[in-house]
């Protein structure tokens, strides 16, 4: 079974019971059109390769796997609880997400407020369920996922700093983006009883990383590469690294945060393969223009990348 059909499938077991009779339709619907079909599913996909590299490819893995697998879906409803949430008119208003409506242009404010909230707690099921056969680890997984969901250091942190007047921008990437990053590392770490901790520096990396180029994707890239509007932070007059610190910087700030998160990777059996398995991935998901000539070219609209302030300390 690939990575990518253990995913769906993990994700398709945490959902089952939203088509039971007993569950209200809509709801189950929204649900489902929430998480399927995914994004790039990093998320889950780090999860899951933390795991495999943490595993003694001489042990009984199955187990491990297993785990890891369940703690792999409750990062990917989390984060999609996030979107659907993030996507409602009293934040971001987008209209599309993935490549279609988003749940409350498709379902209504109050069933998509209603599916995020029941996604969240469709993670904390998949987590438990998860790790039911080790409840020593258990109550360790619990707190991950609750301190990197919630205030003062989750994503809930990442969307409440959004209504502030002075956002301080390493602790608003840390939070809205960064934060599941741990998550994903330290629970695949822990599904297979190696050290959570030890995984925290590569996840924080990681995530700022993604952060930083998601910030100039919303500059460069077009909807139907993306999948969501884009311009959302100027329009928001959000914080944004791109706009702040200009293309070539900020392409620049995102490959030596890619080179800081490798380097944090644990001495462990699968370093080398996951580095550089995620490295080159992170980096394909630059926009071409950053990604080839470093903002030097092209659409890049020069009039929101003149500004230069200094890159946020690391």
């Amino acid at each position: 079974m690939s990575v990518q059909e253990r995913i769906e499938r993990q994700l398709e077991l945490a959902l089952a019971d939203t088509e039971h009779d007993a569950c209200p339709p809509t709801i189950g619907r929204a649900l489902r059109y929430a998480v399927f079909p995914g994004g790039a599913r990093i998320r889950p996909r780090l999860c899951l390769a933390v795991a495999t590299a943490c595993l003694d490819e001489h042990g009984d893995n199955k187990d491990r796997l297993a785990r890891a697998a369940g703690a792999a879906a409750a990062v990917e409803l989390m984060h999609c609880a996030s979107l659907v949430h993030d996507d409602l008119p009293c934040f971001d208003d987008a209209d599309m997400r993935r490549g279609k409506p988003s749940v409350h242009k498709a379902f209504g404010e109050n069933i998509a407020l209603l599916t995020g909230d029941a996604l969240i707690v469709k993670a904390f099921e998949s987590l438990a369920n998860a790790f039911h056969s080790d409840p020593s680890s258990l109550g360790k997984a619990i707190t991950i996922l609750a301190n990197c969901s919630g205030v003062p250091s989750g994503i809930a942190a990442g969307q409440a700093w959004e209504v502030e007047s002075n956002i301080p921008l390493e602790l608003y990437h840390r939070t809205k983006t960064g934060a599941m990053f741990i998550a994903a590392v330290e629970l695949g770490a822990l599904a297979t009883n190696a050290r959570a901790e030890d995984w925290t520096a590569f996840g924080r990396h990681t995530g700022e990383a993604f952060q930083a180029i998601d910030d100039i994707r919303d500059v460069c890239a077009s909807p139907e590469e993306i999948g969501k509007p884009v311009g959302q932070d100027a329009r928001l007059a959000r914080r944004n690294l791109a706009l702040e610190a200009g293309l070539p910087a900020s392409t620049s700030h995102v490959m030596k945060t890619i080179d800081r998160a490798l380097h944090a990777i644990p001495a462990t059996p699968g370093r080398a393969l996951l580095a550089d398995k995620f490295g080159e991935q992170l980096r394909c998901f630059l926009p071409e223009i950053a990604r080839t000539e470093r903002g030097e070219r092209g659409a890049a609209p020069s009039t929101l990348l003149a500004a230069k302030v200094p890159m946020p300390a690391t």
